[in-house]
């Protein structure tokens, strides 16, 4: 139970850290915050946005929370639930990662 604990948390953190490097990327390289309506103008824009979209969402609804949070003033639930939907997609995100490098490496 404890070794199934510490993986999922472990997924989880893999998860995050991705989300943040991928969001944090986008916007270097496009000078814009990462956000789910991205602008397709051709079949392989549509192909990265999506692909960006489901990696960098955790990061993605975190800014949004925490930005509600401080600025629009939500209230504490909504950023509770935006921490649980954000570390699940975290978790989900982490186990793709994690099976596709044990795959490469077998």
């Amino acid at each position: 139970m404890l070794t199934q604990a510490l993986t999922a948390t472990y997924a989880i953190c893999i998860g995050f850290v991705l989300a943040g490097l991928i969001g944090s990327f986008f916007q270097l390289v496009t000078d814009r915050a990462p956000n789910f309506d991205f602008d397709a103008r051709s079949a392989m824009d549509f192909a990265w946005g999506m692909v960006m979209c489901i990696l960098a969402g955790p990061f993605i609804i975190m800014r949004h929370a925490i930005r509600g949070r401080r600025v629009e003033r939500r209230p504490i639930g909504w950023l509770v639930a935006s921490s649980t939907i954000a570390g699940m997609w975290s978790l989900f995100s982490g186990i793709l990662i994690l099976n596709i490098v044990f795959v490469a490496l077998t």
